[in-house]
């Protein structure tokens, strides 16, 4: 039965000026750095909204049309937008953890809402909180909190939260409720330059507050209070990938099984992460919209042969229409059990408005469908803006519109056709989002296509749905994983490329926006004149290059590490790396998470790694930065056996040892050769490095910054005594403020305008002391601590200015410490 023609949609701008209005107004909101009260929200929004109905009743009457109605409805749903969002906002963060409670034990009744998270330090989890008491007195606290049950003492130093030894965690069931000692803080995260905002992703999961289960001899023993038959679906779930994980026991395409049937992206290694980001295709490995807008199209598909099997059926509902409405069904299924993550969320909804467009029998402009569907996304979830997923889906999908179809090919096959018009998207989409991945991500992979033209099919046609049946047919993961372990070995040779990825500097915002306004110039149908424009306009990000320093100058960037050390020194052509920050887990470290991705978006290559010491907090993340920095040589105080020697034979630090780069000086200034055979622990012999301008007119150099790294009073009491060059600028203050260093000596010999502690919020040792932060402030030192400040820059061609990174980029769902 042909299906009644479509009729076409003829706008006059009015509606996608709103809908650009409501995009527009959300995104402005999103830029605050600090929420206004509800009422403000609520007022602007009001008076929007009414000031829309007058508009529309004008325009009905003729009084008001042409340029000033698509501008008022622009203004005004604008206006609708930023009220909401910023209602929605203060909302939410009424329901913030009070500071007060943040260290205490609190004893906490909840269920567990989502699947734990099991990892070699223990266990994370979600709570649902039902209620909470504080020294015999109920509390309120946020309704979900982000919980970790650590064994022995590796996953507590790792996060900075408990040092006692522990008891086992005991395992558990999702729907499960317990009564447990929890000691909780507000959601804290590194900040820095182009970093992951930690903050946000717990801002968008509804988390208000992080925490640990308190496991000690002496707290309260954790109480099973038994199943509550509360979130059913999670339970399945967690079942699901234990029972992925021990028939695949042993194999490493178990994680990437579990990470597609049931969304546990955490079961993936670290190390398939790398082939899958160097190769773009990164996307595929978790349940993200293109796995469900492919579920959609083959659910689609299958109802509507099924639909078609039945006269009667198709009498009461013609097929497409059936097909559509079961196909969206299904892929919604399909997001809910895998965890209903965000950019699931986001593309059923998308989904749902292009299948009620479809239904309406109208033939809608593409740009309309665009805009309506991006701000559908956008008021069910305003900080959908803030993610990258949602930029490179709807830009994919704009391309794809704006750029049509290809010609056809006389005389190809139905197969041929198909297959061009594969390869045309596959290199329209990768052309297009080419700027947009460097902007979001500083780097490219330039095998993507290459990669993604066997992926794609491959994973969502192959893999995906022989992984679905296993939750029928366990034994099907066998072939499952065969097939992820060839497509293992061709991504793996596809990343061996040299040229596999490509990094770049990440330039500013305005050279970003015309690069991907450039980036979408040329793969559209359009002439070459206009084609040769975006390519004109991609160049300023290609050949973007960060200023340096001038010669015989430096800067200083202490990186938000949490508890540890790294601090990032540039001269104009030469940089060095003091510290490599901590070892979180045996997955991840600050080298990996922080400083790689951090040193690729600065385009610094570095010339050397300074490891102060060999603890934790300090060589973690050394490993990793090596490894991406292959030309880096290594000085550190570790011993010729320590395992870092072996990925990289370095150089003893010793006093005395000096060099000099692009007219800055480096000079060693702690331990002598003789501090080493007496050295009681590492600390002793942590490298303090002296960085120094030249002098000028004969004077002594006129900026000098000093990094002491972990060297307590009687380093320092040795260190005035033998009168080394100590005077500075700026002090990296030693052992992180610690009671046992910044002694009154050391203080006044070094006399630095700035000190900068690196520590992490709420660490589990109390650093810094305000035992030596009285100190500092009785001599006028300014101190900037990273839980504060995130991370530090100070230059010496201006040295009386220190900028902090969480000061310069806050945003209002950002934790300001107290």
């Amino acid at each position: 039965m042909p299906g009644s023609p479509r009729v076409p949609v003829h706008s006059s701008g009015s509606l996608e000026a709103a809908l650009a209005g409501l995009l527009a107004g959300t995104a402005l909101q999103l830029g605050q750095p600090q929420l206004w009260r509800w009422e403000v929200y609520a007022l602007v929004a009001g008076v929007a909204l009414a000031l829309a109905v007058l508009a529309r009743f004008l325009a009905r009457r003729g009084s008001v049309g042409g340029v000033r109605s698509v501008l008022a409805w622009a203004l005004a749903t604008g206006l609708v937008a930023w009220g909401l969002a910023g209602s929605r906002a203060w909302v939410y963060q009424s329901h913030a953890l009070e500071p007060r409670l943040e260290g205490r034990d609190i004893l906490v009744t909840g269920v567990v809402s989502d699947m734990p998270q099991f990892n070699e330090a223990g266990i994370r989890f979600r709570l649902k909180v039902e209620s909470a008491i504080l020294a015999g007195t109920e509390v309120r606290l946020p309704q979900v909190l982000a919980l970790g049950w650590y064994s022995g003492s590796l996953g507590p130093a790792a996060d900075g939260l408990a040092s006692e030894l522990q008891r086992q965690p005991v395992p558990l069931q999702a729907g499960e409720r317990w009564r447990m000692a929890v000691r909780l803080k507000a959601p804290h995260g590194s900040s820095n330059p182009h970093g992951f905002d930690y903050e946000l992703w717990l801002w968008d999961q509804g988390v208000q507050a992080t925490g640990y289960v308190r496991s000690g001899a002496s707290d309260p023993v954790a109480e099973n209070l038994g199943p509550t038959g509360l979130y059913p679906l999670a339970r399945v779930r967690q079942a699901a990938r234990d029972r992925i994980l021990a028939t695949l026991a042993g194999r490493g395409e178990a994680g990437l099984i579990a990470a597609l049937v049931v969304g546990d992206q955490n079961a993936i290694d670290r190390a398939d992460w790398d082939v899958f980001r160097a190769t773009g295709v990164a996307h595929l490995m978790s349940i993200s919209g293109l796995h469900v807008t492919m579920f959609a199209w083959v659910a689609a598909a299958l109802v509507g042969r099924l639909w078609r099997c039945s006269a009667s059926l198709c009498l009461r509902l013609p097929a497409p229409h059936a097909a559509r409405i079961g196909g969206l069904a299904l892929a919604g299924a399909y997001a809910v059990f895998s965890g209903w993550g965000v950019p699931a969320q986001r593309t059923v909804w998308m989904l749902a408005v292009v299948v009620v467009l479809q239904l309406s029998a109208r033939r809608w402009p593409w740009p309309t469908v665009w805009l309506l569907v991006c701000a559908v996304v956008v008021l069910v979830d305003p900080w959908a803006l803030t993610q990258a997923g949602f930029w490179l889906s709807f830009l994919a999908v704009g391309v794809l519109f704006a750029s049509g179809t290809a010609e056809p090919m006389p005389g190809a096959t139905r197969m041929g056709r198909q297959l061009r018009a594969l390869l045309r998207e596959q290199a329209v989409v990768s052309v297009a989002l080419a700027p947009l991945t460097l902007l979001l991500f500083g780097q490219f992979s330039l095998v993507g296509l290459v990669a993604n033209l066997l992926a794609i099919p491959w994973v969502t046609l192959l893999v995906t749905p022989l992984a679905m049946l296993g939750m029928v047919v366990p034994t099907v993961w066998q072939p499952a994983a065969w097939c992820i372990g060839i497509l293992g070995h061709w991504l793996h040779w596809l990343a061996s490329w040299p040229w596999a990825s490509v990094s770049l500097p990440q330039a500013p915002t305005w050279a970003a926006l015309a690069a991907v306004g450039g980036g979408v110039l040329l793969v559209l149908q359009a002439p070459w004149s206009l084609r040769l424009l975006g390519g004109a306009l991609v160049l300023p990000a290609l050949l973007w290059q960060p200023l340096r320093p001038a010669q015989g100058e430096f800067s200083l960037l202490a990186a938000d590490i949490g508890q540890g050390n790294a601090v990032l020194v540039r001269t104009q052509n030469h940089a060095l790396l003091y510290d490599a920050g901590p070892r979180y887990s045996r997955e991840s470290d600050a080298g990996h998470r922080v400083l790689v991705p951090l040193l690729r978006a600065l385009g610094v290559r570095l010339d050397m790694l300074v490891v102060s010491h060999r603890d934790s907090d300090h060589a973690g993340g050394a490993a990793s930065v090596l490894a991406a920095h292959p030309g880096a040589a290594l000085l550190s105080s570790m011993e010729e056996d320590h395992v870092l020697q072996g990925a990289r034979r370095g150089t003893r630090c010793q006093a005395g040892q000096a060099w000099t780069w692009d007219g800055v000086s480096f000079m060693v200034l702690h331990p002598q050769a003789a501090d080493y055979p007496a050295a009681g622990r590492p600390n002793a012999v942590s490298c303090v490095l002296r960085v120094a301008t030249q002098p000028r007119d004969g004077a002594l150099p006129a900026r000098v910054a000093l990094l002491a790294g972990d060297i307590e009073r009687p380093q320092e009491q040795r260190l005035v005594a033998r009168g080394a060059p100590l005077k500075a600028d700026v002090l990296l203050v030693p052992h992180h403020g610690s009671r046992t260093s910044s002694s009154a000596e050391f203080l006044d010999a070094v006399a630095p305008q700035w000190a900068l502690v690196q520590s992490g919020y709420r660490n589990r040792f109390g650093h810094p002391s305000p035992v030596p932060l009285q100190r500092y402030a009785e001599r006028h030192i300014a101190v900037r601590e990273s839980p504060r400040c995130g991370a530090a820059f100070w230059r010496s061609d201006h040295p009386s200015v220190v900028r902090c990174h969480r000061e310069d980029g806050r945003r209002y769902w950002h934790h300001v410490a107290p």
